[in-house]
């Protein structure tokens, strides 16, 4: 049975955002509002919590991870980023943008696409993620609340707690939060092509 933690959408409490943090350590899965919808999180190294996600999900191993960082200086750890991706992506976030980039020697392989050796990055713009990555101290691993057969993500954490509560850990309330997916830019070829249209203007990377 999940824990349901209602959290303040703009000053999050730090009690409860303590207790979320506790349960990543501790090998949990994670349900949290994001500026693009509900999402599933876990810490980088949950090797059981990446399988739950793909069981909830019903993903294949080709499936493109996010990790979701607390800001730019975080982001490049893990993604290589040439000056003309800087300045895009740079000038985009905090925002409801995924960047698929060629991941450097600080991601674990199994998070990278298995051929192209790219992955997935993103900066949230929303108080409870950043307040979750600054306690964390780390990017977490991260997955859209998308579930099989839907289009859009879920967004209203009581119904995400009614329908997942076996299979998480515990789900973050915060009310309502963003409703589409996020754009997905992929800079991977050198210059930017979008393979998902979602929230934030697609129009700064044509």
């Amino acid at each position: 049975m999940a824990r349901y933690l209602d959290v303040h959408p703009v000053d999050p409490q730090a009690r409860l955002i303590s207790q979320a943090v506790a349960i990543l350590r501790e090998d949990g899965l994670l349900a949290y509002p994001t500026d693009s919808g509900y999402a599933l999180g876990i810490q980088l190294g949950n090797r059981d919590g990446l399988e739950r996600i793909r069981s909830i999900r019903q993903l294949d191993d080709k499936h493109h991870f996010t990790l979701v960082c607390r800001d730019f200086a975080q982001l490049g750890q893990l993604a290589h980023i040439d000056n003309a991706a800087f300045r895009a992506i740079k000038a985009a976030t905090p925002g409801p943008y995924t960047f698929i980039l060629p991941a450097t020697g600080e991601v674990p392989k199994r998070l990278m696409h298995p051929k192209k050796r790219t992955v997935g990055v993103r900066i949230p713009d929303h108080p409870v993620v950043q307040a979750l990555l600054e306690e964390l101290g780390e990017p977490m691993l991260s997955s859209t609340l998308l579930l099989p057969g839907e289009t859009e993500p879920m967004t209203q954490g009581w119904l995400v707690k009614d329908e997942l509560d076996q299979v998480l850990d515990a789900v973050i309330d915060s009310g309502e939060c963003g409703s589409l997916p996020t754009t997905v830019v992929d800079f991977t070829s050198g210059s930017p092509e979008i393979t998902r249209y979602g929230a934030g203007d697609p129009a700064r990377f044509e």
